[in-house]
């Protein structure tokens, strides 16, 4: 008798900010819940995704959220972490998936047979579950975060780069949120340096 397949999702939100950690969510369906209206998270608005979010959450057989953290971010650089907060995601759930499948053309290393699915986001419904997960997760952190520093608007780009966040870091510095690997933060940091103690 052939074993019953279950597939998990797994995706990332948060490489591209110059803040906050980067998440990773992965979600195995209930083949007698099935969710309807998934889509890339990238397309669908911040409302929507907060009701699919909740839709997920309650109608996934098994589904987990993880992060890799600024620090770690800095001292593998952005693609390892988010491997690493891929492999958190996928390790945290309550069932064990035959196979999984990883938006993207990198995979995390795990003891599952795992595949790179590109643009698995738009194509994948377990992804876009996954992707779903991860973006609203991670912008509920960049909520709370604005609240500990109000100076930077997370807020309003979610750590991204836009031309308010880039002066925002002129006008106050750089934070311990942000991420000094990433060239816009670290050039900041190396003029700070390179002025010395007033």
């Amino acid at each position: 008798m052939t074993p019953e397949r279950t597939i998990c999702g797994v995706d990332e939100a948060g490489r591209g900010p110059l803040a906050g950690p980067v998440f990773a969510a992965s979600v195995i369906f209930d083949a007698d819940n099935p969710i309807d209206g998934l889509a890339d998270s990238k397309t669908l608005s911040a409302p929507r995704r907060d009701e699919l979010a909740n839709v997920i959450r309650t109608q996934a057989r098994a589904w987990a959220i993880a992060s890799a953290s600024v620090e770690e971010v800095d001292s593998l650089n952005i693609l390892w972490a988010t491997m690493l907060a891929m492999k958190r995601a996928v390790q945290t759930l309550t069932v064990v998936p035959t196979e999984v499948l990883v938006d993207g053309n990198r995979c995390p290393d795990l003891t599952y047979p795992v595949t790179a699915v590109i643009k698995g986001d738009a194509l994948v419904p377990e992804i876009s579950a996954a992707s779903i997960l991860a973006k609203v997760a991670r912008d509920q952190h960049m909520l709370q975060l604005h609240r500990q520093y109000p100076d930077y608007g997370f807020d309003q780009h979610k750590g991204y780069p836009t031309k308010n966040h880039i002066q925002a870091l002129r006008d106050h510095g750089v934070s311990p949120v942000h991420r000094q690997s990433f060239s816009p933060v670290r050039a900041l940091v190396d003029s700070s340096n390179a002025k010395g103690p007033p």
